[in-house]
């Protein structure tokens, strides 16, 4: 059985305070929510998160190799926090 995952990048701006989150799920709209509630990650507590980018994929372990990098990549990061 095969089941799809997703890398992806959070934004949340509290005026002048970009931030960006990124990791990998299953289930992109649950993860969100699970953020947004105060259950997510550490990190991510505290604050109104939006969906800035998604990347599918066809193993997680591909996702979780994919979240390792983009984790990494501060200039792509920073280019999705201009859309805050």
């Amino acid at each position: 059985m095969t089941t799809h995952a997703f890398t992806y990048v959070l934004g949340s701006a509290r005026g002048t305070d970009k931030r960006t989150y990124v990791g990998w799920t299953v289930d992109i709209e649950s993860r969100l929510e699970m953020h947004n509630s105060g259950l997510g990650a550490r990190s991510t507590r505290g604050r109104t998160w939006v969906l800035l980018y998604a990347e599918r994929y066809p193993t997680r372990r591909e996702a979780m190799s994919r979240e390792w990098f983009l984790k990494r990549d501060r200039r792509f990061r920073a280019s999705l926090a201009r859309w805050l």
